[in-house]
């Protein structure tokens, strides 16, 4: 039985993937804090603080498998103590020569917090595939479709024509940027934290700074200028990048989930079969994916801002902040992992009805081709006045039924176009500005920074 829906065997499909969870699961967490025990004892033994048979046999012993969790919950609770627990169980399996070097002068936040940077790690490798994946996708859609016109839109009503090409562009740009971040915040926060009681390193003596620097090259992680212990900014930044990243997938989420309303029709989901829309409404598709994406993204921004919160941290310890990071960083890496993953699959799965786009442009009776007229009378009447006269040609075509061309005729100010120029500025693909152009821009600037 699961509390947490991204335990559930039921529902955990739409908030985990099975590779976030096994970071964070007992199991998981419990094997990575031992590996971390032992890259510990092992640098110890290296710059002389400890023998190097007792890190020996604490590497050996670092194995959860051997481990008794039932041990490990009930000593957690009965002393209080985050990771006391952790120690009593390790201990039990280990020769007596080894046990007293177990943890040897290290705290809470040096295995939790140093857990938190492989965990970043982890989680920015499987950001950096899935983004990758949706950025390449939407680079696709981009080359595909960079003269395919539909409808622009702004306030939610129709604009100008622009190119869907030209959309899938503005799509892969701002992915990219988000794998631009992942790659340059990586020194930021993949950064071990060893610092003893109040991060001086007291307890290791002049051997310290060289303990850092042999902890953090066996785990494959920075050493730090200075530990970190109330510094939480490396925290906070990365699961900000998450809570962004999550954003954009949920703004193309939401994107997909208009446009493929019936009444727009211009993009669409793919369909499995056996997917079923209603209980009650058998003909019904719905938007599955796309409708998840923006409620994953909402409760993974959500996050953001306890992460934010933990940086006001008191004095040289302040576990008030850290111990809300333990539930922060497990929720947003997982919501995430589903998030990036499901819209992997909706991008790879998108289709697109360019006869669709067409027509909805038609639809308009060539309003959406007001701005060309406007600037090809500005040349006559200047741009101010122009606007005014197709303003209000506009206005009472649209009340008495007309299409534009009909509106535009009627008012002799604009009779200073020719029905020639006319046709040529009403001319839908003759009216997409530099849609093509950009499509290819972004393509060009990924592919020159492509992973």
């Amino acid at each position: 039985m699961s509390a947490h829906p991204a335990d559930s065997a039921v529902y955990g499909h739409l908030w985990t993937t099975p590779q976030a969870s096994a970071l964070f699961s007992d199991q998981g967490r419990t094997q990575a804090w031992l590996e971390i025990l032992a890259a510990l004892a092992r640098a110890q033994a290296e710059t002389g603080l400890i023998p190097a048979a007792a890190a020996d046999a604490i590497a050996a012993g670092a194995d959860v498998s051997r481990l008794d969790l039932g041990l490990v919950a009930e000593q957690t609770r009965a002393t209080g103590h985050s990771t006391m627990g952790l120690i009593a169980a390790l201990r039990a399996v280990l020769p007596e020569s080894a046990r007293e070097w177990v943890y040897y002068g290290a705290t809470v936040q040096d295995l939790s917090d140093t857990w938190f940077a492989l965990v970043f790690r982890a989680l920015g490798d499987i950001a950096a595939r899935d983004v990758t994946r949706m950025r390449d996708r939407a680079l696709g859609l981009a080359a595909e479709h960079r003269g395919t016109p539909m409808c622009g839109r702004t306030h939610g009503q129709p604009g100008l024509p622009i190119t869907f090409g030209f959309k899938a562009a503005v799509w892969a740009a701002e992915l990219d940027r988000h794998l631009q971040r992942l790659r340059q915040g990586r020194p930021r926060w993949e950064v071990v934290q060893l610092g003893g009681a109040l991060g001086t390193m007291e307890f290791w003596g002049d051997r310290a700074l060289g303990l850092l620097d042999a902890f953090a090259a066996r785990l494959g992680l920075a050493a730090p200028a200075v530990p970190w212990i109330t510094a939480r900014d490396g925290v906070a930044e990365f699961i900000w990048l998450l809570a962004a990243i999550s954003a954009t997938v949920g703004k193309i989420g939401n994107e997909v989930y208009q446009l493929q309303r019936p009444e727009i029709g211009e993009l669409r989901e793919s369909f499995t079969p056996g997917t079923v829309g209603s209980i009650t409404m058998p003909h019904k598709r719905n938007p599955e994916i796309s409708e998840h994406l923006v409620t994953l993204a909402r409760v993974i921004r959500a996050q953001a801002g306890l992460a934010l919160d933990g940086m006001v941290a008191e004095h040289e310890r302040d576990a008030r902040a850290w111990k809300a990071e333990w539930l922060v960083v497990p929720e947003t890496g997982m919501y995430t992992a589903a998030c990036l993953s499901l819209g992997a699959r909706m991008l790879d799965g998108l289709v697109a009805d360019p006869g669709r786009m067409l027509a909805n442009i038609g639809q308009h009776r060539g309003y959406l081709l007001s701005e060309p007229v406007m600037r090809a009378l500005s040349d006559q009447l200047g741009k101010h006045t122009a606007h005014e006269v197709v303003y209000a040609a506009a206005m009472h075509g649209l009340d008495a039924g007309q299409d534009f061309r009909t509106a535009l005729r009627a008012d002799p100010r604009i009779d200073a176009i020719s029905d020639a120029e006319l046709d040529d500025l009403l001319d839908v693909r003759a009216s997409l500005g530099s849609c093509a152009a950009f499509a290819d821009r972004v393509r060009r600037a990924c592919a020159g920074g492509q992973e």
